[in-house]
């Protein structure tokens, strides 16, 4: 009993609270209330049937027939790029994040031949009109994982490209390859494309290409443009690790291909002029302000691929090349010209060497052929007194270090000046006319291994134990009293 009226008290209590809340709600709830739930439904309402209509437009483009799309969007991007695209049967349409199509191993052909295979083709298409397929108009345009396949025909794909409509939509070609063949088909060099992009600028009213890119595995960037009431191309190349940058002007009016360089290497600038048509590249390359005196020029052939470079200078600086010029060290180290299909001839004439002053008289030939690199027949005296001309060389690279193996051989003309800048004592001063070694130096560590030295065509081992190896310095002054010591040494070695 007791707990049946326990239970009472408990539901009355419990009435009176429902009543109670139910008493302020319903004086709360007005006409003014009552307006605003229904504003509020009339909301959702437009926005779900605007969000039901949206989607239902977006997905009109899967009604079309696939082949229908597939010849419209071909005979668009043929207009809109100039391009001749052949699409596979692989389509398929998504509206997120905007509306396009996709599509897998296409091709672009030109003259009857595949001049490319695309992976994964993305075209974006505008929101402005779905209702008609003939109405849908191309944006954007994707190449993902494409292989361009070139020859020296394809030369100027990436330029003339240049020439077309980038307002209304961007052309990008992403995680790509440039095969460059010669006529025999055989790989010259291959390009990574990292991210093409075409677009147009509304500032400065014009396209521009830019890219990033990777070439014999040295990264670099780029981006050029067009001037085509004066019949220019305007580039700048940026190798940024080299700190190196190479700014052009190429005029290529009335079939002339004419053009100018800017180098700019950290702080120095020299400039190249260079003429071009389809078979060769020549060029002349001059520095007014750090050597006057120094002309370069060079005929490039492309088919076969074969380059004569050469050049005249009063002063060569050739310290730099073995001290200091981490481009140069940098550039080989990335055996970039370590190639089958590339060959170079370089020679350069040098009155003097700068820092060397006694040095004279330098012929530097530096030659590439089927990926091997030498300056054999590379010859310089000192003063009068000593020729040397190196043979068998090879520049390559072991474990990242630069390192150049070779034979020279030293002609003396005047053995009693050399004995007076050694300051040998005159009781040690044997007669030699001629001296042939084996080098090893090494550009990074600085250090020079001589071995199987001959002194009058004979082998001593006492003066290959002196001159096994020799550290050079960064200090002129150090290596000259060094090797001034280990020259008396050898000769104190030799006389016995």
């Amino acid at each position: 009993m007791r707990k049946q009226n326990k239970f009472t008290k408990y539901s009355k209590k419990i009435n009176l609270l429902i009543n109670s809340l139910l008493e302020k709600n319903l004086n709360k709830l007005n006409f003014k209330n009552l307006s605003n739930i229904a504003i509020t439904n009339k909301v959702f309402i437009t926005f779900l049937i605007s969000s039901i209509i949206f989607f239902s437009y977006i997905l009109i483009p899967h009604t079309y027939n696939k082949n229908d799309i597939r010849k419209e969007l071909e005979n668009q991007l043929l207009d809109k790029f100039s391009l001749n695209f052949v699409f596979s049967k692989n389509l398929n349409y998504k509206f997120f994040p905007r509306p396009h199509f996709i599509l897998k191993n296409s091709a672009i052909i030109e003259n009857q031949s595949k001049l490319s295979d695309i992976k994964k083709l993305k075209i974006f298409v505008s929101l402005n009109n779905l209702f008609s397929l003939e109405d849908i108009i191309v944006k954007d345009v994707i190449l993902e994982n494409t292989n361009f396949n070139f020859n020296k025909k394809h030369y100027n794909f990436f330029i003339n490209l240049l020439d077309n409509n980038f307002s209304a939509g961007n052309f990008i070609i992403k995680n790509s390859n440039i095969f460059y063949r010669n006529n025999e088909q055989d790989v010259l060099f291959l390009n990574k494309i990292k991210k093409m992009k075409y677009y147009y600028d509304p500032k400065e009213l014009k396209n521009i290409v830019s890219s990033t890119n990777e070439i014999f595995k040295i990264p670099y960037s780029f981006k050029i443009h067009k001037n085509k009431i004066g019949n220019k191309i305007f580039s700048k190349i940026n190798f940024k690790f080299l700190k190196f940058q190479i700014e052009s002007e190429f005029n290529y009016d009335d079939g002339q291909k004419k053009g100018l360089s800017n180098f700019i290497y950290k702080k120095n600038k020299s400039k190249a002029f260079y003429d071009w048509n389809d078979n060769f590249f020549k060029f002349s390359f001059f520095d007014k302000i750090k050597d006057p005196s120094f002309f370069y020029e060079g005929n490039i052939n492309f088919n076969p691929f074969y380059s004569d470079l050469k050049g005249n200078t009063n002063k060569f600086n050739f310290s730099s090349i073995l001290y200091d010029n981490v481009f140069f060290s940098e550039l080989l180290k990335t055996e970039i010209l370590n190639n089958n299909n590339l060959n170079i001839d370089l020679r350069i004439n040098s009155n003097k060497v700068s820092k060397f002053h006694n040095i004279i008289d330098l012929i530097l030939n530096f030659k590439i052929q089927e990926g091997l690199i030498d300056i054999n027949d590379t010859k310089f005296s000192w003063n009068d007194y000593l020729d040397f001309t190196i043979s068998d060389s090879l520049l390559y690279v072991a474990n990242n270090q630069l390192i150049l193996d070779g034979k020279l051989v030293l002609d003396i003309n005047n053995l009693n000046e050399i004995y007076k800048f050694l300051q040998s004592s005159r009781n040690r001063r044997p007669h030699i006319k001629k001296i042939e070694l084996n080098f090893n130096y090494n550009f990074d560590q600085l250090s020079m291994v001589f071995n199987t030295i001959k002194i009058n065509n004979k082998i001593n081992v006492k003066v290959n134990n002196v001159l096994r190896k020799m550290l050079l310095k960064n200090d002129k002054l150090q290596n000259k009293i060094y090797f001034k010591s280990k020259m008396k040494e050898a000769l104190r070695a030799y006389a016995g």
